[in-house]
Order: C-alpha cells, then structure tokens, then sequence
C-alpha cells in the first residue's frame, strides 16, 4: 500500500497513478480521466476548496434502456472523482472508505462524456466531507449534484 507523500511530491501524474493502482478492476473499465487537481490554495482565493475533475467517456455500455446513461454509473463515477479530489487535498493517498453518499440528479445524459468536478469540503482526521457536480461536457450543464462522507481509515 502507498504511503502518504511529502506535499513537493504530488502532482496529477501521481493521482493518475492513484486511479491506476487502488481501484477495483470493473472501475477501471470505466476509462476515467483525470483532467486536473487543485491541491495549491492560489494567492487571491477566497472560496477556494481542493478537489480533481475528472472525465468519464460516453459508451453504450453505460446505458439503459433509451440511450441514457445509467445513474449507477454516475454514481461510481462521482464516488471516485471524490476519492481523487481526498488524494488531492491529502498530496497522496490515504486509505478511506465511502460512508454516505447522496445523489440529485438533474437531467438525463446521452451520446456524451460526463465531467465531475469534485470538490473536498472539509478534509479532517477520522472524517472528510465533499461534493461532486457532474456536467455534461458537450454543454457543461449539470446532470446532477452529489454530496459524500469518507471515514478516514
């Protein structure tokens, strides 16, 4: 198991490293990217809040009956971009594990990649909060909003 890293250490190479190594193998299978981690608080942020935004590409695989990406998948999808952004705000991996999550969704996603922009609210010891909005990436309109609970292993 990977240690935590010194925070000059981290960088979006590592937490695609994370996305490669920690996940199960059918997680995988979901193609994710990571588009970027903010893990620097910039000089003039005033609501500024660690996090990773990640892409998942549109397949039929993902679909249901009608075309529309399954809400599992954007379930999944959401519960690891909020992984990534923890790595993130942590500079490396930490062991955690999901503890509540609660999903709106918005509007129906089809024939489209999804972006999720994952966002840590508090990163603490034993528990750490977040948010995820996942958007369509054609248009960027939300698909639905995602709040999370990780128990800090």
């Amino acid at each position: 198991m990977q240690q935590q890293q010194t925070a000059g250490e981290f960088n979006i190479d590592e937490a695609r490293r994370v996305l490669g190594d920690v996940f199960a193998p059918w997680v995988k299978d979901l193609a994710l990217s990571i588009e970027s981690v903010d893990h620097v608080l910039p000089p003039d942020a005033a609501d500024w809040q660690p996090g990773a935004t990640l892409r998942m590409p549109f397949s039929e695989r993902l679909c249901r009956h009608g075309g529309v990406v399954c809400g599992q998948a954007l379930m999944a999808f959401a519960d690891t971009a909020m992984v990534i952004a923890m790595v993130a705000a942590n500079r490396g991996y930490r062991p955690m594990t999901t503890v509540d999550q609660t999903t709106h969704f918005m509007r129906a996603l089809a024939s489209a990649d999804v972006l999720a922009d994952a966002r840590v609210v508090r990163l603490g010891r034993t528990m750490s909060f977040g948010r995820v909005t996942l958007l369509n990436a054609t248009d960027n309109k939300p698909v639905a909003m995602v709040s999370s609970a990780f128990a800090m292993l």
